[in-house]
């Protein structure tokens, strides 16, 4: 307890700041009235009508008649899917109204293990960003079907969750759950122990099943791909987070049900999960959804709900942010109304950071530690044999399965198709969208390449490539010809990590990603200025997704339906093993 601030409360000391002649959006209480916030340091001491906190000293910020609201919460974003160190998300998520983010930061943990995460939240902390730790529940996320660069273990995850910003533990997948995989367990009863939050990852399980993870504890999924999803979720007890994202955009699909059935709302909530430079630049984030949710028929209150007291009450945070209320954290944003909604200003911890969409001073490039830099390894620089699948070298033809990804979410399913064989290899064929796919591995422990055979990219020549692939992050290719493949992975490892579109053995377009081979130093509006460069020449190669690459991540991803290729070969999601892409031959 403060006793300062139970005195600006009182009005017998001067609040550090107030903001007047605004409109509060009670999400507490689902009203709108006149009124102000009074902020001590970085709590809020008072709501309502606050003119007697207010003294000589005070600093007046005048919110002009417009809508005083929380600050944004995520309950469940990835902020390296931007490619952004920490410090320069932070500055462009405030500039929207975000305010708090509930992560794993699981990415860094798979390079570099949770040294890697603490320095990142070190990086992090003069930001004004605030940032609950949600620990990986295990690292690899697919145990013996990836290779990653750290381990997270329950020793590890054991003391993780001491962390003084630990929140919960992350995606905990149903189908280990279901497997009764000890560490699993074990880090769970860890959490509830605490009295954090577990978090899920539950795709497609049937009654039966997501009955068993909800009773081991979990009370979050993000997954939901259908409006019976969303009902599944509601009913047995689990917050609905559903994405509003880049690699998913699905409330379109998913929002309407709740509204049309009067479902209990407060249990629902808009995230992120995984949200490009280029959407976060062009788009917005937070802001984005609150748009989006209006448009879908959500009234005021209730939008500004889904991204400020619902994610805060999911994710256990409610007794530190996501409302307007003395003793909270001081993060208020001041917004246009309904109509054509925008975020004015930000104040978050008590001070304001942002001001009509710009961040007012912005951070300073970080001095990474050495972990954080030089993480990718190949064994050796690879060469267009690796890449070949070989059979024998009588057939004709190959019969294969090839892993077509959706135009709106990045998962996949099965389209059988035959290719042409040719001196023993298996040959793409652009005219039936066949083209190769690989990863390979670059944490310096195996050398390992996957292959298999990838649709739904249509791209015609050329190839792409990336060292950001779910949820191992060794270098995924994808493209027409095995010399381009070959070379694009090693510009990739030149880099030491990035994004690159090649023809012909040259450089189309770049994306150097040199911390952790994830992230980049430049800011928001200059990284999206290269990625937009960099997926035009995607477009160039016949790419028909947008921004193929935050697909491409995805595709490595052996916890999401339907196949992946990782590492260690072509994924069978449902089987949890490695299968051959090549059904027959003739």
């Amino acid at each position: 307890m403060s006793k300062e601030l139970l005195d600006v409360a009182a009005g017998e000391r001067p609040a550090d700041k107030a903001i007047i002649n605004g409109n509060i959006v009670n999400v507490l209480s689902g009203e709108i009235y006149e009124g102000g916030v009074a902020i001590y340091g970085d709590q809020i001491a008072a709501i309502g009508d606050i003119e007697y906190t207010i003294g000589e000293q005070t600093e007046i910020i005048d919110a002009e008649g417009n809508y005083i609201t929380p600050g944004f919460v995520d309950a469940h974003i990835h902020p390296e899917s931007t490619s952004l160190a920490i410090r320069q998300f932070a500055d462009l998520v405030l500039e929207h109204g975000t305010t708090t983010i509930v992560t794993d930061l699981h990415e860094v943990g798979v390079v570099a293990g949770e040294p890697a995460i603490e320095d990142v939240l070190a990086e992090n902390a003069d930001t004004g960003l605030n940032i609950e730790y949600i620990v990986p529940s295990h690292v690899p996320f697919s145990p013996n079907l990836e290779t990653s660069g750290a381990i997270f273990n329950h020793e590890i995850i054991s003391k993780a969750l001491d962390h003084p910003q630990a929140a919960g533990l992350s995606e905990t997948v149903g189908e280990y759950i279901w497997r009764r995989t000890p560490d699993l367990l074990a880090a769970i009863d860890d959490t509830l122990a605490h009295k954090y939050v577990v978090h899920g990852h539950l795709p497609d399980l049937d009654q039966k099943h997501f009955n068993v993870a909800i009773a081991a504890g979990v009370t979050t999924d993000h997954e939901a791909i259908s409006a019976d999803d969303v009902i599944q979720r509601l009913r047995n007890g689990a917050y609905a987070l559903l994405r509003d994202g880049s690699a998913a955009r699905s409330i379109g699909q998913l929002l309407p049900v709740v509204l049309e059935k009067k479902l209990n709302d407060s249990r629902v909530s808009i995230i992120t999960d995984d949200l490009s430079t280029t959407d976060a630049v062009d788009r917005g984030h937070l802001d984005e959804a609150v748009r989006s949710a209006l448009k879908l028929g959500a009234g005021f209150i209730q939008a500004i709900q889904f991204v400020t007291i619902n994610p805060s009450n999911a994710s256990g945070i409610a007794t530190k942010v996501g409302a307007l209320a003395p003793r909270l954290r001081a993060d208020i944003n001041i917004t246009t109304g309904p109509d054509d909604f925008k975020v004015l200003a930000t104040i978050a911890g008590g001070q304001l950071k942002a001001r009509d969409g710009r961040i007012i001073a912005p951070s300073p490039v970080a001095e990474h530690t050495p972990r954080l830099l030089n993480t990718v390894h190949l064994q050796r620089p690879v060469t267009a044999d690796d890449f070949a699948i070989h059979v024998d070298e009588t057939a004709s033809k190959a019969n294969v399965i090839v892993a077509d990804v959706l135009p709106w979410i990045a998962i996949t399913q099965r389209r059988d198709a035959q290719l042409e064989v040719r001196d023993g290899v298996i040959q793409s064929d652009v005219d039936q969208d066949v083209l190769y796919i690989a990863q390979v591995e670059r944490h310096g422990k195996n050398g390992n390449i996957g292959k298999a055979f990838q649709g739904g990219f249509h791209i015609r020549e050329g190839a792409i490539a990336s060292s950001v692939g779910h949820d191992n992050h060794n270098i995924i290719v994808v493209g027409t010809n095995l010399e381009d493949l070959a070379f694009a992975v090693n510009r990739v490892a030149e880099l030491q990590g990035g994004q690159v579109a090649v023809r012909n053995g040259e450089v189309l377009a770049e994306v150097p990603l040199p911390v952790l081979g994830l992230l980049s130093d430049k800011t928001g509006e200059e990284l999206a200025a290269d990625k937009h460069r960099l997926n035009a020449a995607a477009k160039e190669l016949g790419s028909s997704i947008p921004d193929p690459f935050i697909f491409l991540s995805f595709i490595s991803l052996a916890a999401v339906p339907a196949y992946a290729v990782t590492d260690h070969g072509f994924i069978d999601v449902a089987q949890q093993k490695v299968i051959d892409p090549v059904s027959s031959v003739e």
